[in-house]
């Protein structure tokens, strides 16, 4: 019985199946379709990354980021650009700060 993935995969995934002398099925995602793989791919290593927190899980969050930054025709320069002006208005975390509610006056 196969096992049925429907997720978007590294690009060297299908030739490391075959080597184990398994079949992949495969298509190649259009323009929207990827980009909504690319966003389901960053909530699943983002979960890895919540359950693991190593720095190998932290690595493929940043490789999915960097995709979607070449799908959008970005850079990871304009993403730190925008990351800095965020935190100049908002502030980073450095501080630790939980918000825990905000009372009514």
């Amino acid at each position: 019985m196969p096992t049925v993935y429907d997720k978007l995969v590294r690009d060297r995934i299908p030739a490391l199946i075959e080597a184990t002398d398994e079949q992949p099925v495969t298509h190649t995602a259009d323009s929207v379709e990827y980009a909504d793989r690319l966003a389901a791919k960053l909530r699943e290593e983002a979960t890895e990354f919540d359950d693991d927190r190593t720095l190998e899980e932290l690595a493929d969050v940043l490789e999915v980021i960097d995709a979607i930054l070449a799908h959008r025709d970005s850079s990871r320069a304009e993403l730190e650009r925008i990351q800095q002006e965020k935190r100049a208005e908002k502030g980073g975390f450095e501080d630790r700060i939980v918000l825990e509610r905000v009372d009514e006056q």
